[in-house]
């Protein structure tokens, strides 16, 4: 991001208060300023990006947009060419402010003016410099010198398609293996096509179709990646590119295959004859569960060597039951009907190599290991949601499945004292009340507190006419916890240490759900209006009953539920209708199909506007007896996908899928 929006580099541009002008025919006075504001707020927003204040890079991205808009880049070919590296710039720092929280409006970059046939189009890495700048660097290659002849990574000459797993595969071992392969840095691990996919905590780094908002391209283009004197050639930039434009398609049999890190091709894992290990699921006879007794003495014994490790031990990742299935460098570690004959068990008694776990850790209690064969006796069977869930996340949602509301609400008070303790690094007063439905906690003033718990129980009222639940404490599952921040700052500060996230400036409130921990985030003074606190209440309030409803509920839907609620309550005047109302005709127009919205492909303020305009369906009367049948059925235990269907008598995708055609016409 730094390399993207510091301008001075390559943009044609020159300082007015200078006595340079923009030369340029058929340029006027104004879009000359204009130009030159636009550069400014570009370089601007690079400057707060630096120091993580990204509200203000949004708000200087924002100017830039208004600036570029003023000087009208379709007015002429001379125009349209000064602004393009601005609005390349801000294109894609749109993207990354997003993946960051922050809320802008759309941007696209617009088609160059047709020139007439004699006219010569201006050179792009034309520069006017008022100072010493950096070299002009082209798009795609770095700085940093190399230190050998590199061989790089493209298709046959003839290719149209790109193959994942013959040229992709390859080219991210070697060029990002140490890092993203071998380890996860920064959260993002590139082990896998799923990995890879899915990308770090932050969001998607991967739109297919899409190389601007692909931050994945954003990161090697602006040479921030990768690091440690590493280069990706520009062949290989270019054909990462193309891979992407043509779909970024997976043409393995696994996605859940590990992607070798010798940079020598696909691993046989990735060959489409590779044997993939069959998941059996539970029959509900066995005596043991994966999910509930396995899974988490596998979490506990097994962290940081074969569970979220930098670097597994043997081959072996456990990070979730397809990978402990596939096994490691000496092969399957269980065999399914043969608990003491399978490899995890005799490494865990000792009986073979090295006893496990390593590192100085207690062998494991007979108990435990029992259990662990037991298990594979009946079958290795898998009661979890999915195969490719974390097992840390499996263990959390099976503990909780079975917690009283009691416990819940004891797990979730403990949790909230560590999220201060990271958040209030100034040792302010905390103060705490406890409601009905709630435990309020914060740094705020305790009649702040006392009056956001006593308007938290009022919204509730609003709340149970979208979702059912049982009486108090039972409603979500035990006490849902709310944060009280006295200043923007402080709500700012607790999403940054608590979630590693910074928030959109215009939000002063939010809630989070992991299966466990469920509470809500505000800003609330002595000076707001008890109005004001109460409108920050009811939209997170109405999402977290949403979302407790089941383990396994999209925040899409939980969110959209949410906003839907919050909008017809306040109403809305004719022109933040209008403004709404384009807002999600944009997004359906991104959105291309169902699974790119389902899947998680789009932005998050395009993703909250498509669900809000679904959620809207869901509760007219239309849908409103199958979406209080589907909040029943995930109640009672029910997968969302159980309960969507059996509520709608579609799946979700089919759903999604049928609404899109009817907004479409």
């Amino acid at each position: 991001m730094r390399g993207l929006i510091l301008v001075g580099v390559s943009v044609v541009v020159a300082l007015a208060s200078a006595g340079i002008a923009v030369a340029a025919d058929g340029v006027g006075l104004g879009q000359r300023k204009a130009i030159l504001s636009a550069n400014a707020a570009v370089q601007k927003a690079g400057t707060h990006f630096s120091a993580r204040d990204y509200a203000a890079a949004g708000d200087a991205i924002g100017e830039a947009m208004r600036q570029i808009e003023t000087a009208g880049p379709a007015s002429s070919i001379e125009v349209y060419d000064l602004l393009l590296p601005a609005m390349k710039r801000v294109g894609k720092a749109h993207a990354m402010l997003q993946f960051e929280g922050i809320s802008l409006p759309p941007f696209r970059i617009p088609a160059r003016p047709v020139a007439a046939a004699a006219e010569p189009a201006v050179a792009e890495t034309a520069v006017v410099e008022t100072e010493p700048m950096m070299p002009v660097v082209p798009a795609g290659e770095s700085t940093r010198p190399m230190t050998a002849p590199e061989t790089a990574f493209s298709p046959a000459p003839n290719s149209t398609e790109i193959s994942f797993t013959k040229t992709i595969a390859p080219l991210l071992s070697s060029r990002c293996g140490g890092c993203h392969i071998n380890g996860s840095k920064g959260g993002f691990s590139l082990a896998t096509f799923a990995a890879l996919m899915k990308g770090p905590p932050e969001g998607v780094v991967i739109f297919a179709g899409d190389t601007v908002g692909s931050r994945l391209i954003e990161t090697i283009e602006t040479g921030d990646m990768p690091r440690g004197g590493g280069k990706v050639l520009p062949a290989e930039l270019a054909t990462l590119k193309q891979w992407i434009m043509t779909g970024a398609k997976f043409d393995g049999a696994d996605p859940t295959a590990p992607i070798s890190a010798t940079g020598a091709g696909p691993t046989p894992a990735m060959n489409a004859d590779a044997a993939r290990p069959e998941v059996r699921r539970s029959t509900g006879k066995e005596t043991v569960s994966f999910a509930k007794d396995i899974a988490p003495i596998l979490v506990e014994n097994c962290k940081g060597c074969h569970i979220d490790a930098m670097q597994t031990r043997g081959g072996l990742n456990m990070d979730n039951f397809a990978r402990l299935l596939r096994g490691g460098d000496s092969g399957a570690v269980i065999q399914p009907g043969k608990g003491s004959e399978s490899l995890v068990v005799k490494k865990l008694r000792g009986m073979e190599g090295d006893r496990m776990p390593a590192g100085g850790r207690p062998a494991l209690p007979e108990a435990s290991i029992q259990l662990i064969s037991t298990w594979i006796d009946e079958g290795a069977t898998l009661d979890g949601a999915s195969e490719n869930q974390p097992l840390g996340v499996m263990s959390q949602l099976a503990w909780a499945a079975s917690a009283t509301d009691s416990e819940m609400s004891d797990r979730r008070e403990k949790l909230a004292g560590d999220h201060l303790k990271l958040a209030n690094a100034s040792g302010a007063p905390v103060t705490e009340k406890v409601t009905e439905h709630f435990k309020v906690i914060g740094t705020a003033s305790e009649p702040t507190l006392e009056l956001v718990g006593k308007l938290a129980e009022a919204q509730m009222k609003t709340v149970g006419t979208v979702v059912s639940g049982k009486p108090g404490e039972g409603f979500y599952h035990g006490r849902a916890t709310i944060f009280v921040m006295p200043r923007r700052y402080d709500y700012s500060e607790f999403a940054k240490m608590v979630e590693a996230r910074g928030v959109p400036r215009d939000w002063s409130s939010h809630w989070q759900f992991d299966g466990i921990d469920a509470y809500v985030a505000m800003v609330a003074t002595d000076r707001d209006e008890e109005e004001q606190i109460a409108s920050r209440l009811l939209l997170p309030l109405t999402g977290l009953a949403v979302a407790t409803r089941g383990g396994d509920v999209p925040r899409w839907l939980a969110e959209g539920v949410a906003t839907a609620t919050a909008a017809r309550k306040r109403g809305a005047d004719r022109e933040e209708r209008m403004k709404m109302d384009a807002e999600i005709s944009q997004a359906i127009a991104a959105m291309g199909n169902a699974k790119k919205f389902l899947d998680g492909k789009m932005t998050p303020e395009q993703s909250d506007r498509v669900g809000a305009a679904i959620a809207s369906s869901l509760l007219d009367r239309t849908h409103r007896r199958n979406f209080d049948r589907c909040m029943r059925l995930l109640d009672e235990g029910k997968s969302f996908d159980q309960a969507f269907q059996q509520s709608f008598g579609v799946t979700t995708t089919a759903f999604v899928e049928a609404w899109i055609k009817w907004v479409r016409g």
